[in-house]
Formats: C-alpha cells, structure tokens, sequence
C-alpha cells in the first residue's frame, strides 16, 4: 500500500520496517538466540538414552527436546554416538503442614533428575543431579482439583527438569 504523503508497508511507514530489519540482522549478528535453540556438540548428533524409568514425565520432555534440537534417537547402545544415563528420575511428595485435625493442608512435590553423559567409552558430562520443588495447598472439598494441580506441577517440572538437562548437555564440546 502507498500513501500520497509518505510510503507504507501494510499500513505502516517503512522506517518502522527497516528499523525492525536492521535490529534483527544487529541480534543475529551478535549471537543472539532464541532459548532453547543451542545447537548440539557433535557426539550427540545421535544419542541413546538410558532411563530408570521410560516413561515418565522427565523421559518424554527430554526426548522432545533432544528430537527438536536435531538429534536422532537410537534404540541401542551400539549404533548411538554418545549414550545419556538418566539413573534417577523421581517425585518425592512431602508434607508442609497439617490442620487442627491432623489433616494435611500443604504439600512438597520435589522432582529429581540424576544423569551422566558418556562418549566413545569417555565420561563427557560427569553424573548431575538436579531438582525443583514446589509446594501446593490442599483441601478434602477439592481432592480431584488438587491432584490435577499437582500432575501438573509435576510436568512443569518435568520440563523445566528437561530443559535445564539440554542447557547443560549443549554447552559440551
């Protein structure tokens, strides 16, 4: 679209255009990324991955963010390039406190994630352990409403779990 007085580009003036433009060639330029789009190092290009439990939460969040950062998942040891070991992944509910009649009104959830990652028969990332925790209230008159409330603070941290996993496992070289 042009205007009589000035030229547009769908209804606004091109120096908003050109500044947007120039701003992010300026980011590209600098190294900017968006989160999550660290590339892999190489000896992950495609990984095994080893799980004390395949299916929980921290597994497929984890898978998903080793497929979205380009890497091919092998079902074996033997074809893979680096092997990462997730020997602990749990959930842990504690409680915080109670009521008048010993009922508990608050909860703990910790989720905990221990890995190592090993290539060619060599330890590239000694064992991590990591953890998040976060409480939520309870209430007898909402049994059904709490536990989805604590399912889904468990996947939350799950894949905060499993992005801080990845952050990690980019930055080896």
């Amino acid at each position: 679209m042009w205007s009589s007085d000035r030229s547009t580009v769908a209804g606004r003036p091109a120096s908003r255009w050109a500044a947007v433009a120039v701003g992010a060639v300026l980011a590209a330029g600098c190294g900017f990324r968006l989160a999550g789009t660290a590339p892999l190092p190489a000896s992950l290009a495609r990984p095994h991955l080893s799980f004390s439990d395949p299916y929980s939460d921290f597994a497929r969040f984890f898978g998903q963010e080793l497929r979205d950062a380009g890497a091919t998942l092998q079902a074996s040891d033997a074809s893979a390039t680096a092997t990462v070991d997730v020997s602990r992944d749990t959930v842990e509910q504690r409680v915080l406190s109670v009521s008048a009649q010993n009922i508990p009104t608050e909860y703990l959830l910790i989720y905990t994630v221990t890995y190592s990652v090993r290539h060619a028969g060599k330890e590239l990332l000694a064992p991590q352990t990591i953890s998040l925790s976060q409480d939520y209230s309870f209430s007898e008159q909402a049994v059904l409403a709490k536990e989805h409330e604590a399912d889904r603070l468990r996947r939350q941290m799950a894949r905060e779990l499993a992005a801080i996993a990845m952050r990690r496992i980019a930055s080896l070289k």
